[in-house]
């Protein structure tokens, strides 16, 4: 017999008896979906980080009062800190001294931008800025020209749009010189940003970037600061995020027993903290997907041996004809494994479909976690050994005598 026939044999075995096989291949489909679906998703929302956290630019921190991606206990306790003031990043951008930009800028949501007639939805964000705030965030304009220093000095009513909302109000060109409404107040457009895409820190292209100091006049001068640094150098890049943290803590008075009462996040200590964060998911759920698919191994092993029960007659034949145990022993085993990569199949499609909705939600490029979908092939061939091998060993010991006079 060679593996050709051996497959059709099992193929034929499935279809003879469809409900019960499809119910034990239920077991599998489970299993390796749980897996596949949970890892694409994250390996997703992974791209998605690495993408939004390659924004800042090269050699590049940001401090901010609140950390991200912590527990709701620690974010609550984060949240009694004290604001980072606008005097104080100030202060702590004239003492630094290994850092080629510093950049200080603050956000507000929920804006509406109007233009002749046309408004986009309430959900653009307002990023107050300084003119080092275009480059520290890896923004490049596109038309026009960014911010300058006699913006900032003279709290300029000037405005640089994000792609989407150039987009949006302004189809046809022509938004350089226009004077557009971002809420209430009006703005001439000075520049437009090239696309950056969307990633899950959020929508670079959705919102427009203002003054800082025209920002903190508008809306109060009490906001919440965050500050960007680009080191001098790559080499240097270590020892300036250790002086940045130097000179906060002495201006805002933490005393040397107490932790840093801020956080500092780059491109590479966001994507470890992402990495540490998600790996208990994938313990987790890598845990259930065995038990899972261990339960789905008994019930291949139970249907094997009822089908070995049933098919007694049969291999007394084969026996009788010149069967060897070796035959009988891989027609058994390799339906178990036929079996197993059924489901195997259908949980790998499943999953990668299912963990691929967060793509389509934050509109990020989808991913085949060929990896994975590998190791989910490796799985159920490990699962149709093992729990194959047994019911295939007792079909392969039968007496053909005792087979072929079995009723």
């Amino acid at each position: 017999m060679d593996y050709g026939e051996i497959i059709r044999i099992a193929l034929n075995a499935i279809r003879a008896n469809k409900l019960r096989s499809v119910l034990t291949l239920l077991g599998v489909v489970v299993g390796v979906f749980s897996i596949i679906g949970v890892m694409t998703a994250v390996q997703v929302l992974q791209n998605s980080i690495e993408s939004g956290m390659s924004q800042l630019g090269s050699h590049t921190f940001q401090i901010q009062r609140m950390p991200m991606m912590v527990s709701h206990r620690e974010w609550e306790k984060a949240r009694k800190r004290k604001e980072i003031k606008y005097e104080q990043a100030l202060n702590f951008k004239e003492r630094m001294t290994l850092a080629r930009l510093v950049a200080i800028e603050t956000y507000s949501g929920g804006a509406t931008i109007q233009y002749a007639g046309l408004k986009t939805n309430p959900n653009v964000a307002i990023a107050a800025e300084e003119p080092e705030g275009l480059p520290t965030n890896n923004w490049t304009v596109k038309e026009g020209r960014g911010l300058s220093d006699n913006d900032l000095r003279h709290s300029m009513d000037v405005v640089i749009l994000g792609n989407e909302i150039v987009r949006k109000l302004f189809p046809r060109g022509g938004a350089i010189g226009a004077e557009v409404k971002v809420n209430s107040d009006r703005y001439t457009v000075i520049g437009t940003l090239e696309p950056t895409g969307a990633s899950l820190g959020g929508n670079s292209d959705n919102q427009v970037i203002v003054p800082l100091t025209t920002f903190l006049e508008k809306y109060g001068r009490q906001q919440d600061i965050h500050i960007m640094v680009k080191a001098k150098s790559p080499e240097v890049y270590e020892d300036c995020m250790e002086e940045a943290r130097i000179i906060l803590r002495v201006l805002r008075k933490v005393s040397p027993s107490e932790p840093d009462d801020f956080f500092i996040f780059s491109n590479e200590s966001m994507i470890q903290t992402f990495n540490e964060f998600t790996l208990y998911v994938k313990l987790g759920v890598s845990f259930i997907s065995f038990i899972s698919l261990l339960a789905a191994g008994v019930g291949i092993m139970n249907i094997m041996l009822v089908s070995v029960t049933e098919r007694t007659k049969e291999i007394g034949i084969r026996k009788a004809i010149g069967a060897r145990k070796s035959n009988i022993l891989s027609q058994f085993m390799t339906e178990a494994i036929v079996l197993c990569q059924m489901g195997g199949i259908v949980g790998i499609v499943l999953g990668i479909l299912a963990g691929n909705i967060a793509a389509i939600a934050f509109s990020i490029p989808p991913v085949f976690p060929v990896d994975w979908a590998l190791i989910g092939f490796a799985l159920c061939a490990f699962i149709g050994v093992v729990f194959g091998v047994y019911p295939a060993w007792k079909a392969s010991n039968l007496d053909p005598i005792d087979a072929l006079r079995y009723e």
